[in-house]
């Protein structure tokens, strides 16, 4: 029995709604998962790194377990302390923001501006600008280190798995299979965009660390490290992580002190963000500008703060899973950037790659060290 393309991209379009409703419902079991993926990703070249210098996998991977528990003890001491304490002011901003936002009308009710301040103060509620600020920093936070143990356990297996994994997938789908080329280049291309990414974050939390610092801002730490997290999640991020420390800089020291901390998040930014990184990744991962923003929307709406902190990699995992469907190629084309900017790399260049990453894994499988 044959279906009109109408019908076939209406049952299309229910299978999509009852698999994002079954992620939603998952999400519990998935959002652990997904950040062990990630986690593993960024440390994968430390464990390369180590067994390419004699390290045995097991002792590698427990060098890694004991760095990743105390970067995840110091960031849940700092973040605890941090937004205890912030949470604990809320009420003091409140009535310091209103009271600044009075004397800004009273200021421009003397050049001769007429403000409304009820209007005025509907469109920039001070109280509610604190509140989103301490609701959403609470939410990343514990989003992030939810499950923890499971997390750390999982990433354990994953990096185990994964130096084989190339081998057995060869070994699976054989060495001339079509998918493997792709998939080895997507891997490669994710991998390096994580760890150029999680670099590029590690400087922008230093550099904004060192700018609270320098202008005497409270929670300084607290600033730094979400300026780093949040770097991972694309367009937003760091507009949202200079709103907590620009606010705190215009309450505790005012206008002038306040403009010198957001002209400093906007340097950090303008130099890492427009410069620094497209310079070191190039067009990479080949996604449009609208397509990341939607990703950042939609991931964000299925997985909360992890799902906007990995919107980039899930959505290039589907780009990938509808390049290797003939039908569903020209979805792979949308999501893409502008071909005439040389995003996509032609295809010998990727069998070229692959060739080569083939030729340099293509020694045989030892038994793991554990």
């Amino acid at each position: 029995m044959k279906f009109s393309g109408l019908s076939r991209g209406l049952f299309s379009l229910a299978a999509f709604v009852l698999f994002i409703a079954g992620l939603r419902a998952a999400s519990g079991i998935l959002i652990p998962f997904l950040l062990a993926c990630f986690i593993a990703i960024i440390t994968s070249p430390i464990m390369v790194m180590l067994k390419k210098r004699g390290v045995r996998p097991g002792f590698a991977v427990a060098t890694i377990l004991l760095c990743l528990i105390i970067a995840l003890s110091l960031m849940v001491q700092i973040t605890t302390n941090s937004i205890t304490q912030f949470a604990n002011r809320t009420t003091d901003f409140q009535e310091q923001l209103t009271q600044i936002t009075n004397g800004w009308i009273a200021w421009l009710e003397e050049k001769g501006l007429n403000v409304n301040s009820e209007t005025f103060n509907s469109l920039f509620n001070p109280g509610r600008v604190v509140g989103v600020v301490t609701t959403t920093l609470t939410k990343f936070i514990q989003g992030l280190f939810t499950n923890t143990f499971l997390v750390l356990v999982t990433v354990v297996f994953l990096l185990l798995e994964l130096s084989g994994l190339p081998n057995k997938l060869r070994m699976a789908l054989g060495p001339d299979h079509p998918s493997v080329p792709v998939l080895t280049q997507f891997s490669l291309s994710l991998n390096h965009y994580l760890a150029l990414k999680s670099w590029i974050s590690l400087v922008t939390g230093l550099l904004a660390f060192l700018v609270c610092r320098f202008m005497g801002i409270d929670y300084s730490l607290l600033w730094g490290l979400m300026a780093f997290l949040l770097n991972y999640v694309p367009n937003i991020g760091s507009i949202l992580a200079a709103i907590p420390p620009v606010l705190i800089a215009l309450i505790d020291k005012g206008t002038g002190e306040a403009i010198v901390v957001m002209s400093g998040y906007i340097a950090i930014n303008i130099t890492l963000g427009n410069f620094i990184e497209p310079r070191l990744m190039g067009k990479g991962l080949g996604l449009s500008t609208l397509v990341v923003w939607l990703s950042l929307v939609f991931w964000g709406w299925v997985f909360g703060p992890v799902g906007m902190l990995l919107s980039v990699p899930l959505t290039m995992v589907v780009k990938i899973a509808m390049e290797s469907n003939p039908e569903t190629h020209w979805i792979a084309i949308l999501l893409g950037s502008d071909p005439g900017d040389g995003a996509e790399a032609p295809r010998e260049e990727t069998d070229n790659i692959a060739y080569r990453i083939r030729k340099e894994e293509s020694a045989p499988l030892e038994p793991s060290d554990t």
